[in-house]
Formats: C-alpha cells, structure tokens, sequence
C-alpha cells in the first residue's frame, strides 16, 4: 500500500524517508512551483524560508538533545545539515541552498519515494498531513471541517540577510560568544549605550505594517519581531538578541553596551543574517533603523525583514497522543502545523509520524517515546496542554519529566540528558 505525503518540507521530507526506508511506497505532493506561498523562494524541497540555524549542537540543550535522540532514531535531514554546514559557534548552521539541495536530491533519488508538484486538497488515508505553517487555504478549509475546528493563526516574523561586501567591517569584529565552535564565527556590531539609546528610541517610533488582522495576533514568545521586543522596555533587548555577555569587542578589551550579530547564511561568508531581528518593519524603516547599526550604513540587503501568515491546530483538542485524525489512525499530521515550533522540532515529528505509519501499516500500535526523553515529553504538551490556550512550543527542558531527589543545579541538564539519551537508546531498540 502506498502512503501520501502532504507537503515537501522538513516534516514531509522526514516522514517519506521513515516509511520508504521501512520498505513502504510513498508519493509526496508538494504544491511548489505550481502554487507559491509568501515565504519560500525556490521550489526544492525542505526549503528554509527563515532561520539558517537549527540551534545548538550540545546536548545539555534542549535543541541539542532533541538532535541526538534524532539521531538515533535515523533522521535524513540531520546528517544533511551537517554536509551544508557553516560557522556558527556551537549552532548548527547551515547554508540554506545545501542543504536544500541535499535533502531534495536524497528525496528524489529514493527508488520507492515519488515525487508530485501539484497541489491536494483532500486528506490522504493512509498517509501524512505536513504542510507548515503555510497550508494553503483550499486545504486548510478541508482540514478545519474534518476536524471540526478551525486553526490559530499568528503571524511570523524573518530577519534580512546582507551582503558580507556591503557591511563596514572595520565597525565590527569576529566573535563567537564564549568563543564557541571557532571563537569567530559571527560578526558582531558594538554599541555604546546612547547609540543603543538612540537605535530603540528610532526602532521603537518606526513605521511598520499594519491591518486589522494585527490587531488581533497573538505572536508567538520565541519569534517576536524586534520592534515588538523593544516595546517591552528599553533594556530589553540588551537582555535578549542585544545581550554583550561573552563577547568583548577586542579593541578595547571590554564588553560593549550592547551588539549586534551576524550570523553567516552561506559557507563562502558572502550573506549574513542579522541575528534576532525578525521584523514587521516597512523596507524604508528597515534601511533608515537598521543603518544606524554599527557597519550597517551602507548594507545591501540580500533579504528584508517580513512577515507571513502561520496557522497551527489546536492539537491537544483535535488530535490523538500519536497526531493522528479522530476516526482515522492511519491519517497522521506532522510538523509546524500541529503547534511545534522550529526546525528540529518540525522535523521530529515527521521522523516520528513516518515510522508509526509504517507500523500502523504492518499492524502493529503507534509508539511514543517516554517522557524523560525531548521527543516524548513534546508529545506529551501536544497531547495534555489546556487547548483554551494552546501556543506552539519549542523544546525545552521544563517538558522533561523532573529528576528524582535533590540534583546540584549546574549539573541538572546534563544529567537529564544523559538519562534521556538512555531511554532513548532503549527505546529505539524496543522499536
């Protein structure tokens, strides 16, 4: 029997490999190019239309935990993040058009995965609903009438990209906070405090895109646009996406007031991402607000800032324990639009949507790792979290089941980790 993919990004990319590579047939649609959607550029696969970084790499992180339990349950896009990698402290970052690249040239080449440019519009038994945060909205209708609720929305926000030649770097200087990873891997641009004075107070008056559709967003807490942030108070940023700790500008031997990084988007160094500025700001502003940042006077920017339309279920009132339909255990949904938030994320749940198809297929239960692992302990806030007020999730180690007894803070993630890790090697080996 052939399984249906819905969606060619990072949780459809995951979920057709878990089934092909257990032996099960399966078409994947992807309604790129034939239907374009505000964020993406290309019509590849496994596309990432914002952040080129798919978080920590050390496992007392929580992002860095999830990619080694991951791992060990067999993801394709980790190791193709790795062969696109680029500097990035302890981050894994990578170069976008690579690793879009290798993901779609693993997809394509799969002797049991083909692949549709055409868009659905009815849901697919057996198959895999993973159409992110963009789900188009003749699909998005027919998945709100089987389900019998309609999505959230909220709008999120990308940072610009810019070109390396274009910045000052004489005003800037190579950093990795901590000195992680190279010591170098990112740009950062020093502030003093009355140009950080002057960059909020000019940030916070900027003209930015309105709608009547704004005034009701709830934004997500972990993507907010910058300008949002620094309408929280003016110190904020400096503890945020502006925070000089770990990085002192060489040229003085001192921290700074505030910086501004950069993080590179592409292995030759030749565009950087402006790190934490996500915006709803207008492109004018974006150029006259963003130039007042050290380096910035001149920038060319590769990308603005913008926003797109996300829509995510309200899981944990719609959705079995596995993501499956009501009445249908064979219809799995997967990725952004289940209330996951991030790539890594993203991506674990295809992982995890592909392989418990793959046994509902061969009869046998959908599985879902223990709660003391990442993987399971998000599972389980998709399936316990109030749905009155429900928001997408990250990864994070407050998910995790506690430690038993009294444990030295500075040593309680590492030891949760590496409990995790364990149960996660069972678990697999159980599978």
């Amino acid at each position: 029997m052939t399984a249906t993919i819905v969606g060619g990004g990072l949780a459809g990319c995951e979920a057709a490999w878990a089934l092909a590579e257990r032996g099960v047939p399966v078409t994947l649609f992807e309604m790129r190019p034939v239907v374009r959607t505000p964020a993406h550029q290309t019509d590849r696969l496994a596309e990432l239309v914002c952040s080129n970084t798919f978080k920590s790499t050390e496992v007392r992180n929580a992002h860095g935990l999830l990619k080694a339990e991951l791992r060990l349950l067999g993801s394709l896009l980790l190791p193709c993040a790795d062969e696109a990698r680029v500097p990035g402290g302890s981050a894994l970052a990578v170069d976008r058009a690579l690793f879009a690249q290798a993901v779609d040239g693993r997809i394509t080449a799969h002797p049991l995965i083909t692949v549709v440019r055409e868009e659905i519009r009815s849901l697919p038994s057996p198959g895999v609903v993973a159409t992110g945060p963009l789900t188009s909205p003749a699909l998005a209708d027919v998945i709100a009438e089987t389900l019998g609720e309609t999505s959230l929305a909220f709008f999120d926000a990308i940072a610009p990209i810019v070109a390396n030649e274009s910045l000052d770097h004489d005003a800037l200087y190579a950093m990795s906070r901590y000195g992680k990873g190279d010591g170098d891997d990112y740009l950062n641009a020093p502030m003093s405090a009355s140009e950080y004075r002057a960059f909020i107070d000019a940030l916070v008056a900027a003209d930015q895109h309105e709608g009547h559709d704004f005034d009701q967003v709830a934004y997500f807490e972990g993507c907010l646009p910058i300008e949002e942030t620094a309408r929280r108070g003016p110190e904020t940023l400096r503890f945020g996406p502006m925070k000089p700790v770990g990085l002192p500008d060489p040229r003085s031997g001192r921290e700074p007031h505030a910086v501004v990084q950069f993080r590179r988007e592409d292995r030759l160094g030749n565009m950087w991402n402006l790190v934490g500025f996500q915006t709803r700001l207008r492109i004018p502003e974006q150029k006259k607000v963003f130039g007042m940042i050290p380096g910035m006077a001149g920038a060319e920017y590769l990308r603005y800032g913008s926003l797109h339309r996300n829509s995510y279920l309200k899981t944990p009132a719609v959705l079995s324990p596995a993501l499956t339909a009501p009445g249908d255990d064979l219809l799995f949904f997967a990725g952004q639009l289940t209330g996951v938030e991030g790539y890594t994320e993203s991506l674990a749940t295809g992982l995890l949507a592909g392989i418990n198809l793959a046994r509902r297929l061969g009869g046998r239960d959908a599985v879902l790792p223990p709660p003391t692992t990442m993987l399971g302990a998000l599972y389980r806030y998709l399936r316990e979290a109030d749905p009155r007020h429900f928001q997408p999730m990250n990864a994070n180690f407050g998910l995790v089941d506690p430690l038993p007894g009294k444990v030295k803070k500075k040593e309680k993630k590492d030891l949760m980790a590496e409990r995790a890790l364990v149960d996660m090697e069972r678990w697999v080996a159980e599978l």
